[in-house]
């Protein structure tokens, strides 16, 4: 920490009073765009409540805000004065606020960087390449995009990239409600799905609290949780990603039935009632329970024996059961 930081900290510095968001929101005549999934957070404590939810933040941290529209989280972040924070905002209308709340920052020694991109394209290590500094990231994500997104970070978890190089990086991050519940859900939940089973594999989701819909503007329809997704310091595999998501994917393609109809479309007609059989005792899961009664590791247990089935076979690996008359190479 430089001696600048050291004396702003020490003499209790704050941001200056702004204007509400829901004030500025007025003044520059922004409305929440319906095909971005745009919802503005206007409750100051209920942001401030979102940010105490990942942890401690101090002056030798960098936080990564996903979407932060006109600035609530935003001004919530910078209260707790990390060195950077990198707003990456697809929406180029909301310039004007997030550059003020950048004006006010710069007495307090805070780097704010504004990046105008799709956060699913966003190169994280480009723009963060100094792995010594702990990330955090933030954000009340888009509906449309939050499990893509997930998703994608469970990827670059697993190969220890992008916002991950550390094993310490956790995501504080806004969800349907549903959603948020189907991440955390454990074994035998009527809400426990694919994203469980993928969750909880690298990570573990904590669901926080809940934030009712009439708290947003415009209102969804829908209730919102904030989860705080913490990597394990241990992944509890070390298949490739792409290989665990397919079999988990095919699990939980028919979930209302037993778990072996799913997986079984992992491999082509041929032999498959034989084949799905064997790799389930190889795996030792009782094949007639339903994928939601399912625990992380026999999920786990039925992706090994399918690897170990595509060393013998490794032509399956290129099988897609809903093409018509795959060919196999």
């Amino acid at each position: 920490m430089s001696q600048a930081s050291a004396r702003i900290l020490s003499s209790g510095m704050r941001l200056p009073p702004l204007p509400s968001i829901r004030d500025l929101v007025k003044l520059y005549k922004l409305q929440a765009m319906k095909q971005l999934s745009q919802n503005f957070l206007m409750d100051e404590r209920l942001t401030d409540k979102i940010v105490k939810s990942a942890g401690r933040i101090d002056h030798n941290d960098i936080v990564l805000e996903v979407g932060p529209g006109p600035g609530g989280i935003t001004r919530s972040i910078l209260r707790r004065q990390p060195q950077r924070l990198l707003l990456v905002e697809k929406d180029a209308r909301f310039t004007e606020t997030l550059q003020l709340l950048r004006e006010c920052a710069r007495p307090l020694d805070m780097e704010v960087e504004i990046y105008h991109e799709d956060i699913l394209r966003f190169n994280i290590e480009q723009h963060v390449p100094d792995t010594t500094q702990r990330l955090h990231l933030i954000g009340n994500l888009p509906f449309a995009i939050s499990t893509r997104l997930l998703i994608n970070w469970f990827d670059d978890l697993s190969r220890r990239r992008g916002a991950f190089r550390r094993n310490d990086t956790c995501m504080t991050l806004t969800f349907q409600k549903e959603v948020a519940e189907r991440i955390c859900a454990q074994v035998g939940s009527e809400q426990r799905c694919r994203l469980s089973v993928m969750s909880q594999i690298w990570t573990e989701p904590v669901l926080k609290f809940i934030i009712p819909g009439k708290a947003f503007v415009p209102k969804p329809q829908v209730d919102v949780g904030v989860v705080k997704v913490i990597p394990l310091k241990r992944p509890k595999t070390e298949l490739p990603f792409p290989l665990v998501e397919r079999v988990v994917r095919h699990i939980f393609s028919m979930r209302q039935k037993y778990c072996r109809r799913g997986y079984s479309t992992l491999l082509p007609p041929e032999g498959r009632e034989e084949t799905t059989q064997a790799l389930f005792q190889r795996a030792d899961v009782k094949d007639t329970m339903r994928p939601f009664e399912l625990s992380v590791a026999e999920c786990l247990r039925l992706a090994d024996a399918y690897a170990d089935h595509l060393v013998a076979h490794p032509e399956v690996a290129n099988y897609d059961y809903r093409a018509p008359k795959q060919a196999l190479n």
